[in-house]
């Protein structure tokens, strides 16, 4: 797993109840994701000048425990899958300062073309790229 995200829990990502919303686990992840993604070669450049696209298709989060204003997260992450058309992937998103495991979530994305909006498969030498990258 590569680290793909730190910060901190501000006041103001807190809910009525007191601890981290929900979108803010999403929001986070999300922002891992485009680490990991740069890390296997997918960067935005690579988006622009393809004109591709990964989109979510299935995703499931974990809640392990509650996140609390002023907590310091760290995001690991990994690739688990890759298909000819779609990577699946996992964040883990843990405390800082125990290394707790407070929420896990696994994603499959599917490679689109932005122009015809259908899936395509990667090319032969970025497949090659995220074979070598998938952990399992």
């Amino acid at each position: 797993m590569i680290d793909t995200f730190k910060g901190t829990v501000y006041p103001w990502q807190c809910d009525f109840f007191g601890h981290m919303n929900v979108q803010f686990y999403v929001a986070r992840f999300d922002e891992a994701t485009w680490h990991l993604l740069a890390d296997c070669g997918i960067t935005p450049q690579y988006f622009r000048q393809n004109n591709k696209a990964i989109v979510a298709v299935e995703q499931n989060i974990y809640y392990k425990r509650e996140l609390f204003a002023g907590d310091l997260i760290t995001i690991s992450s990994k690739l688990i899958e890759v298909r000819p058309k779609s990577i699946k992937y996992e964040h883990q998103m843990r405390l800082t300062t125990t290394n707790e495991l407070v929420s896990q979530m696994q994603l499959t994305a599917v490679h689109i073309d932005t122009r015809t909006r259908q899936s395509t498969p990667f090319s032969n030498d970025l497949m090659n790229q995220l074979i070598m990258k998938v952990e399992l």
